[in-house]
């Protein structure tokens, strides 16, 4: 059987699918990672893939001036909302799909929400009892944007904070945005360290402390986002395609990645 097509859509190197790579493969998913900056948006197809995830990227959805492809990035997924075809957003990508479907993407006037804390149920989680593992009261996943968005009509709220109360939604059962980050890893994170250097100093972030706090954290958010998106992505029609543990019990690893200048493929 052929593999089905995951595109994940990176605005940065450093943000991407994370520990997902290692649930996606159970479900039939081959993973390709397509540089949004670099993507030939006129010759991909929007629905040909049978999945897209839309990661983070420290730019605003609104910054189409500054980037333009923005503009044909959120073109494409609403292309894909339309025709009910499944888009996972994290971070960036939430608020893209957010745009995409009709809402709007802006400066948080709360400021940053910047590490790691617990996520409160939304209005609409009784309806969705698929999400309840990231809503565990002691469960901190990592909070990491300024922006915010109002929902995009029809949508169901699944989380909230108490500084932003938008940070996971459903928009026709097939869409699904992330505000936080579940999927990171400790080995993840070392890159971001570095690549968000002059934000974290800006925000007066103590990095030892925060690498301790993902060390600590990590592996209870991405076994807990395993679950949710094995059972969003059952909810979209699909199945495991073969036996074996539990996600639930599944240690956690990322697969190897080779790659070329602009594609990366898992």
């Amino acid at each position: 059987m052929q593999p089905h097509i995951a595109r994940i859509l990176t605005h940065v190197s450093f943000e991407h699918e994370g520990a997902l790579a290692e649930i996606l493969p159970d479900f039939g998913f081959s993973c390709v990672r397509s540089e949004a900056v670099h993507l030939d948006w006129e010759s991909l197809s929007p629905l040909e893939d049978a999945l897209w995830i839309v990661a983070g990227g420290p730019i605003g959805v609104y910054e189409t001036a500054n980037y333009p492809f923005l503009r044909q990035e959120l073109h494409h997924i609403s292309t894909r909302l339309r025709a009910g075809k499944p888009v996972l957003g994290i971070c960036l990508g939430a608020q893209l799909i957010a745009e995409a479907a009709g809402g709007r993407v802006f400066p948080g006037t709360a400021g940053k929400e910047l590490g790691w804390a617990a996520l409160t149920p939304g209005p609409d989680v009784a309806r969705h009892p698929w999400v309840l593992p990231l809503l565990q009261t002691d469960l901190n996943v990592l909070h990491w944007h300024g922006d915010t968005f109002d929902l995009p009509p029809g949508s169901a709220l699944l989380a909230s904070t108490e500084r932003y109360p938008n940070q996971a939604f459903l928009y026709k059962e097939r869409a699904l945005g992330l505000q936080f980050h579940a999927e990171v890893t400790p080995a993840v994170l070392e890159d971001w360290y570095v690549g968000h250097a002059n934000e974290l100093s800006a925000q007066g972030i103590n990095i030892p402390q925060l690498r301790r706090q993902g060390t600590l954290y990590c592996t209870p958010a991405t076994q807990a986002l395993q679950q949710v998106i094995a059972a969003w992505l059952m909810r979209c029609g699909y199945s495991p395609v073969a036996e074996g543990p539990e996600l639930a019990e599944r240690p956690l690893a990322v697969s190897g990645i080779a790659t070329d200048s602009k594609v990366k493929i898992c």
